[in-house]
């Protein structure tokens, strides 16, 4: 990377849009098992995802997505406003490296973060949202260690959704939250709560305290 690549000044879209920033990481299972309608229903979810926070302007200058897949790892979409990102139209195959993709995605938040430092621009506390119908095929404890370590430095909000068929056992010592499972394939109701749960959040001041709604009518007991 050039000198010039690094410059504050090549940040242009912080001159444009001062306002505080509240990134969101979504870390999602294309493996093979989410083929047919697991993996239709995902990229409706998204589509409403969009539809639901673009509804919020605020939201939609201060919210920031970037979308990792993983069956293999795939940076789909890197950090972008809600106003210039489209959801990706992903396709189901592979295997599920959910270690290598938690750590592809903490690297890419921890540069982006550093980009806010640089500009000036206040942050709210980002979301990582890891979704997952199986368990890794890769090596996951150094994933664990990073999301120990940036939810004790309140560096990000962790939070794990398993769909059916995913090793809850397994999510459960992954993330520190307690993971969520899916009812169903019930990805636009989980969406229009993340787009909901969001806009609060970036209405707020950040370095508050938000409440957030339960994730009730998408998810299992």
């Amino acid at each position: 990377m050039s000198e010039l690549d690094q410059s504050p000044f090549t940040f242009s879209e912080f001159t444009e849009n001062p306002e505080p920033r509240c990134a969101c990481l979504l870390l999602l299972d294309t493996s093979g098992s989410m083929g047919g309608a697991p993996i239709r229903e995902l990229n409706e979810g998204l589509r409403t995802f969009k539809e639901e926070i673009s509804q919020d302007s605020l939201a939609m200058k201060r919210v920031e997505i970037a979308v990792v897949t993983f069956g293999p790892v795939k940076v789909e979409t890197d950090f972008q406003t809600v106003d210039i990102w489209q959801p990706p139209h992903l396709t189901a195959s592979g295997d599920t490296p959910i270690g290598a993709a938690i750590v592809k995605g903490l690297e890419m938040l921890r540069q982006r973060k550093d980009q806010y430092r640089t500009n000036a621009i206040e942050v709210f506390r980002p979301w990582v949202f890891l979704m997952t119908d199986g368990g890794p095929t890769d090596e996951w404890q150094q994933a664990a260690d990073l999301i120990r370590q940036g939810e004790a430095n309140k560096g990000f909000a962790f939070f794990g959704v398993g769909v059916e068929g995913a090793n809850m056992e397994v999510l459960g010592k992954i993330c520190v939250r307690t993971p969520v499972k899916l009812a169903g394939l019930k990805f636009k109701d989980m969406f229009a709560w993340l787009s909901s749960s969001l806009s609060n959040v970036s209405s707020s001041q950040p370095g508050t305290t938000v409440q957030i709604a339960p994730p009730t009518g998408w998810s299992e007991v």
